[in-house]
């Protein structure tokens, strides 16, 4: 690895192909402090579905955010349409009760969280229904919103990993290095291998430099291939993937830590399942252009 590699992953521009298990920048203190307020979110949750306030809940929901109605599939967007499923789940069913167990909370980036548990819902002369679930947080303002949340139990879309499987490649543990810097990246199918989860930690002299996280997942609107990756340094960026031949073009743009926005073409060319060759082109930060970063070989670990 050479030097001018180092920088440009600094810049968070081939963080799109790499992904965090430790996020540089949140200590364990401000962690802790952040997990209580989103349990604290939860609890008040479960008090104002107790009293069917449907405008209470949705005020829980970030403005653009997306329900997966379980029964349906239907994918329910917006604050104002949450509010409606509400009212209409209340005026058909007005004596359920919910209740939620929290089983873990896990930080993807400083302002943005994944919740996992069972939610039990509750009406008389029958079983409770007990369904587990995803909550996907965000931080904004101060304040953690429901940004997504997806029943497990919800009509499946035709497999996610019948559209990644051509990069099953990747799972696995690699390392570009030379004698004073090294990049280690790990990856790893999510349940029921519906996304890649890529962990990466650049460090120089055996010093952690910069880490990050990210998530590769097929988009069903799109037809294509997509990526999202947030850096340690509070950098983050969306990623679109195409393929040609042996080689994945992921067409990139992000903002950075200081609000300047960077884009890429970063292009992956399979060489075999232990090693892949790396390059990135027409990079641009805060509207100039750079230059281009030589290929570069990663190889399995």
């Amino acid at each position: 690895m050479t030097i001018k590699t180092v920088t440009f992953l600094k810049l968070g521009l081939v963080a799109t192909l790499l992904t965090p298990v430790l996020l540089k920048g949140q200590d364990s203190s401000g962690q802790a402090e952040d997990e209580a307020a989103i349990r604290k979110v939860g609890t008040e949750y479960v008090a104002a579905f107790k009293k069917h306030d449907a405008k209470a809940l949705a005020s829980y929901w970030s403005p653009e955010a997306v329900y997966v109605n379980r029964m349906t599939g239907e994918n329910v967007v917006g604050r104002e349409a949450i509010q409606q499923q509400f009212e209409a789940l209340f005026k058909s069913q007005g004596e359920l009760q919910l209740a939620i167990s929290v089983q873990s909370i896990q930080f993807i980036s400083p302002n943005v969280a994944a919740e996992h548990g069972v939610a039990t819902f509750v009406t008389p002369n029958a079983a409770p229904e007990e369904v587990g679930y995803t909550a996907v947080y965000v931080q904004r303002d101060g304040k953690w919103l429901l940004d997504r949340v997806t029943d497990k139990d919800a009509p499946a879309d035709p497999p996610s990993y019948e559209q990644l499987k051509q990069l099953e490649w990747m799972i696995g543990r690699w390392v570009d290095k030379d004698d004073n810097a090294s990049i280690v990246t790990e990856c790893r199918w999510t349940k029921n291998n519906s996304f890649i989860v890529r962990s990466f930690a650049i460090s120089i002299e055996d010093r952690i430099d910069m880490s990050g996280m990210q998530i590769i997942g097929w988009d069903a609107a799109s037809k294509k291939v997509r990526s999202w990756t947030f850096d340690s340094e509070g950098g983050f960026s969306e990623g679109r993937w195409s393929k040609k031949g042996d080689r994945w073009f992921i067409e990139k743009t992000g903002i950075m830590a200081d609000g300047s926005r960077a884009s890429a073409v970063n292009i992956v060319t399979y060489v075999d399942d232990n090693a892949f060759k790396l390059q990135s082109t027409q990079r641009s930060l805060a509207g100039e252009l750079l230059p281009n970063v030589d290929e570069v070989l990663v190889v399995r670990q």
